[in-house]
């Protein structure tokens, strides 16, 4: 199974997908667009230039190649921009909620908390590298891109009605800084010399000269526009809970709270941008329900009952065993499997490098030698999923065999530091091990994971657990959801057939998040749900600077070898010396060993009441079915009739 229902990597940290990515943050419409940036105008033509040709002004923002649509695009290629608004979806999250603040650690934050909020700029699910006005209108920048303006639209609203200006920019920009994550802080803080409010809708954002200049643009127009008075008003930090969403310009409001059980989020029937060409089509649905359950079971009864009506599935027992009912088989439900085009998620148990007994490569590769995916995949997941290999599956991002030239040029001098063992440069790839899928326990695995940690010093005792200075190897996974009791198991027994005191410790999900917060746990499941122009987000997923903070760094790794590479990744001003420099990273983070790769699959598995439409095709970097799907509402009334929506 796919695992979207973890405790939630919070948008406080703001790295190129919540931050950087204008918009990511409303609905996931953007959860694909790069922070990006560029460096002169004759890569994008499609710009308009100043006569005196020091000075780009533009509808959009793109680093590498040109914008997919021109200034007077009448709306997205991938939406119906006929689609009718109108009616309910609803969908489920796993747990609970008490809180509506997503930019801190602190509580769990109600799903969709941030679906209010609005960016300067935002992106597009075809081209996961453009970036387009949305509060703005226009940006200016020279070709050298020390400073960037944004020109505000005037029109632009807050859900109350009153205006959206540059001044509730500039102080969304510095509350951010001042109340923002440290990790989120140390990555961008120094990114920005300084904002300057020119007038109302105008807004300045100068850049510090070491900042990387394809961060720039997405940076700056890619903040949460939060609402001064609002904060003023209401006297709310960034960094606490909030029992009530931030105002904000977006297409929902909060429409009704059960706290912890379920949220509706309402359409603004005045939203101001509901007629931008980057908005037509989109934001179709009058409400959206969120429904939580104890687990991934209980939700899936309280679908077939018609409690609620949208459906991703991530369990591949239940897509393949658990839909034989009534409505599915009368034709009132679709199941479907649908195209994606989305990178690998990264999806794996990570070592708390925190933790002593872990610090020992030997000790990380003997536990991952004993996680049997092949048998997994035959025997739980009916062949369902492709192993995790790389923290850029499906793309020419990901390392594969010997380093090439240009990585070797990358890796040859952390070698000769001594940051870098020198079989990175002759070795492949790091691979995860092929196990037998005919047994639970690969022998051939077992017997290579006894010899690392015979050499790494952990003994064998009589009791059959292995020791080392009268301390007993052991290994506890963390784990909330009870779907994933059946996959850890069998990796808890093949751990103790090796000597290891391995167990499972299920919770609650409050107690999940909380732990992982504080780094309280042995292994976990992490998903790293990477960019494809991977730029300063990368500190905080694999940067010493995030390792304290283990939202993204779950694992807590400190390499300055992963840091210098971070730098080269982030320094990269052309797409193939960037591309080399991601798979150079690549093959290093797979080196170090602190994860156990789990498995993702290429296709979104989803189940609806049809009463649901989308285009087709969909666009290749989303779903889309919270942003660009639309109501039918004489299939709904059918539906309503026959008596099989229970709302």
């Amino acid at each position: 199974m796919i695992r979207p229902h973890r405790p939630p990597i919070r948008a406080a940290a703001l790295d190129a997908t919540a931050l950087g990515r204008a918009g990511a943050s409303v609905l996931g419409l953007a959860a694909l667009l790069a922070a990006t940036a560029l460096p002169a105008q004759e890569a994008n033509p499609s710009a308009e230039p100043d006569p005196a040709g020091e000075v780009t002004v533009s509808h959009g923002y793109t680093f590498f190649g040109n914008l997919t649509y021109p200034a007077d695009f009448e709306h997205l290629a991938y939406v119906n921009p006929d689609a009718p608004k109108g009616g309910e979806i609803a969908t489920w999250a796993q747990g609970t909620f008490d809180s509506f603040n997503n930019f801190t650690l602190l509580g769990n934050p109600a799903a969709l908390a941030t679906v209010g909020l609005e960016t300067l700029m935002t992106g597009v699910a075809d081209d996961p590298t453009d970036l387009y006005c949305l509060v703005c209108e226009t940006i200016e920048y020279p070709a050298s891109l020390d400073w960037v303006i944004f020109n505000l639209r005037p029109e632009a609203r807050f859900a109350d009605g009153s205006a959206l200006t540059a001044h509730d920019v500039a102080f969304s920009h510095e509350l951010f800084m001042e109340q923002g994550l440290a990790s989120f802080r140390a990555a961008f803080g120094a990114q920005i010399a300084g904002v300057e409010v020119l007038d109302d809708h105008r807004i300045r954002f100068d850049f510090a000269p070491e900042a990387p200049v394809r961060d720039r643009v997405g940076l700056a127009g890619g903040i949460p526009i939060l609402s001064k008075a609002w904060f003023e008003e209401t006297g709310r930090r960034l960094d606490e809970m909030w029992t009530e969403p931030a105002l904000g310009s977006g297409p929902y409001v909060l429409g009704s709270v059960d706290m912890g059980r379920r949220v509706v989020w309402q359409r603004d029937p005045d939203w101001w941008g509901a007629d931008l060409p980057i908005n037509r089509g989109r934001a179709n649905f009058d409400r959206i329900r969120v429904e939580y359950f104890a687990d991934a079971g209980v939700a899936l009864e309280a679908f077939k009952a018609g409690e609620y009506t949208f459906r991703i599935e991530n369990s591949s027992l239940q897509w393949a065993t658990g839909y034989d009912f009534p409505a599915l088989q009368q034709g009132w439900v679709v199941k479907a499997e649908l195209p994606s085009g989305n990178l690998g998620s990264g999806q794996s148990f990570v070592f708390n490098l925190r933790r002593p007994t872990f610090q020992d490569p030997r000790v990380r590769e003997a536990i991952g030698l004993m996680f049997n995916f092949e048998w997994s995949n035959a025997t739980l997941f009916y062949d369902s999923y492709v192993r995790t290999t790389s923290f850029w599956d499906n793309s020419d991002l990901k390392a594969e065999g010997v380093p090439t030239e240009g990585e070797r040029a990358i890796l040859e001098p952390l070698v000769a530091e001594g940051l870098l063992d020198p079989s990175i440069l002759t070795e492949e790839a790091v691979m995860p091990p092929v196990s037998s899928p005919e047994r639970e326990i690969d022998r051939a695995n077992l017997r290579r994971a006894a010899a690392l940690l015979d050499e790494a010093g952990w003994e064998i005792g009589q009791d059959g657990l292995r020791r080392k200075d009268g301390q007993v190897l052991s290994v506890v996974f963390l784990e909330s959801s009870p779907a994933f009791e059946r996959v850890i198991l069998p990796y808890v027994n093949n751990l103790r057939r090796l000597g290891v005191d391995a167990r499972l410790d299920m919770v609650d999900p409050a107690q999940e998040t909380r732990r992982r917060d504080e780094a309280d746990f042995d292994m976990a499941t992490q998903q790293f749900n990477q960019d494809w122009e991977p730029s300063t987000g990368l500190r905080q997923w694999f940067g010493t600077e995030g390792a304290d903070e283990s939202n993204r760094n779950l694992m807590g790794l400190k390499s300055e070898a992963v840091d210098r590479l971070i730098d080269v990744v982030v320094a990269a001003d052309e797409e193939e010396e960037m591309k080399t420099a991601v798979r150079a990273l690549d093959r290093v983070l797979r080196a170090e060993r602190f994860w156990v790769p789990q498995w993702y699959k290429d296709t979104h598995w989803v189940a609806y009441y049809d009463m649901f439409r989308h285009p087709d095709p969909l666009p290749p970097f989303s779903l889309g079915h919270l942003d660009f799907w639309w109501f039918d509402a004489d299939r709904a009334a059918e539906l309503r009739a026959a008596g099989v929506l229970r709302r």
